[in-house]
């Protein structure tokens, strides 16, 4: 009896303030309009309204408390939630991937995109992207017709609205990993060669700094989790991302998500603002979850000075083609060229390169690791040398750098080259894993 009390006081006091705000005009609230439906309420949460106020304020001021709170436990609900044939593909755990193009449906279940013999109302979809754009607190409307956010549960989103989307609304839902995986499960899956899993061990544990090369979903992101799971118990991970994506499993690993500015264009925090937070926080390694900006050069410029060890992941299709990447990232920091390689050649010490293989039929979806590229910088120029390749038998062969991957791993190098298998078992997994559990077939 208290709590409902207590509920029906907050729900009466709400719905005063938002009276008093839609009277005059000068709060969030304001946006949603006497009688005008959900539309409103949700158009009002956009804008920076509470649920409850906007709720309220659309209500109108003599609307019955038991009323409003059942419309208010409605309209949470309806905000949550993506509808229940999306919210059915989403808890798929196959599927990493749902595009909605207009009246069209089309899923990834790891061996490329398929398309389902359901049809959806455009302007449903419109609905539901308006929803779940708010759910992020962002907008979607005619103003502002395209939105990129993550919702509450992980899963990325991003709607592009009429007359920009020609074909009807667009929605991309990318959904997110559970948990990690270990390196025994990405080397049963197929991902990795077995006789490359040692040469990935001894990258994290002798503290080289590299990258993770590849093309969209090729399972970048997997696979640097995955690695930073190997890192020793007693050292702190600090990872900064644009949405928080990387799942690892490791005993003391933070997370930190740059934030978007608001409706009233204030209250951004960047990826490089970030970076310097991170530095005050004694960082044992730093992981930056994708390359796509001017902070990459922050990120070399703390590799530089002290932070080894460091990872990240950059869209590439090879790893040779890592370097024009780099440069063109640090061009939008204003450095040149022959600045930008001598940085990147001393911060970082190889680069792993991934490929999906069609028709491979796995539990990888036909991901795999198909090369090690070793960084260097002679003459002023940035390059990435091939040291190791994998062919499609997952057998790994000897590259133009092999010899200064020698000089940094040892026999490990000659071990992967014979062929000598390891990491299909868990056995000499970390203590802090826990066991292997097969896949859950979400690959980044």
């Amino acid at each position: 009896m208290l709590g409902r009390h207590l509920r029906g006081r907050g729900l009466a006091k709400a719905r005063h303030r938002a009276a008093q705000a839609h009277a005059a005009g000068q709060t969030g609230a304001r946006t949603a309009q006497t009688g005008q439906g959900e539309g409103s309420v949700v158009r009002a949460v956009a804008r920076g309204a509470s649920v409850t106020a906007a709720v309220a304020a659309n209500a109108g001021p003599g609307a019955d408390v038991v009323q409003l709170a059942a419309e208010l436990a409605r309209t949470r609900a309806e905000l949550a939630g993506p509808g229940p044939l999306l919210a059915g593909l989403l808890a798929d755990q196959s599927i990493t991937d749902v595009l909605v193009n207009g009246p069209e449906v089309w899923v990834d279940r790891g061996a490329g995109l398929h398309k389902l013999p359901t049809q959806l109302d455009p302007n449903d979809v419109a609905r539901t992207a308006t929803r779940l754009a708010a759910a992020c607190g962002r907008r979607l409307d005619e103003a502002c017709p395209i939105v990129d956010a993550t919702l509450p549960t992980g899963t990325r989103l991003h709607a592009v609205l009429p007359p920009l989307a020609a074909n009807g609304p667009l929605l991309s839902l990318r959904t997110h990993r559970a948990r990690a995986l270990s390196l025994p499960e990405l080397v049963r899956s197929g991902m990795v060669s077995p006789a490359l899993a040692p040469i990935l061990r001894a990258l994290i544990a002798r503290r080289l700094s590299g990258m993770v090369c590849g093309a969209t979903g090729t399972g970048k992101t997997t696979l640097l989790g995955t690695l930073l799971g190997l890192v020793a118990p007693t050292e702190r991970i600090i990872c900064l991302e644009e949405a928080a994506e990387l799942q690892v499993t490791h005993p003391h690993v933070l997370h930190l998500q740059e934030r978007g500015e608001n409706v009233e264009g204030a209250g951004q925090v960047s990826v490089r603002e970030l970076l310097r937070a991170a530095l005050r926080m004694r960082p044992d390694r730093l992981v930056l979850g994708e390359c796509r900006g001017p902070e990459v050069i922050d990120v070399l410029a703390a590799l530089n000075t002290g932070h080894e060890g460091g990872w990240a992941t950059v869209h590439a299709n090879r790893a040779e083609d890592v370097p024009a990447r780099l440069v063109a990232l640090g061009a939008l920091a204003g450095l040149a060229a022959p600045v930008v390689a001598a940085q990147a050649a001393s911060a970082l010490d190889v680069v792993i390169g991934l490929k999906r293989q069609v028709g491979a039929g796995d539990a990888s979806g036909g991901r795999r690791v198909r090369e090690i590229a070793c960084v260097s910088g002679a003459d002023g120029t940035l390059r990435c040398p091939v040291a190791l390749r994998v062919d499609d038998a997952g057998v790994v062969h000897p590259g133009p750098a092999v010899d200064t991957l020698r000089a940094r791993l040892g026999t490990l190098v000659d071990e992967a080259l014979a062929g000598v298998r390891g990491g299909a078992d868990d056995s000499d997994e970390p203590n802090w894993l826990p066991p292997a559990a097969g896949l859950v077939g979400r690959e980044r």
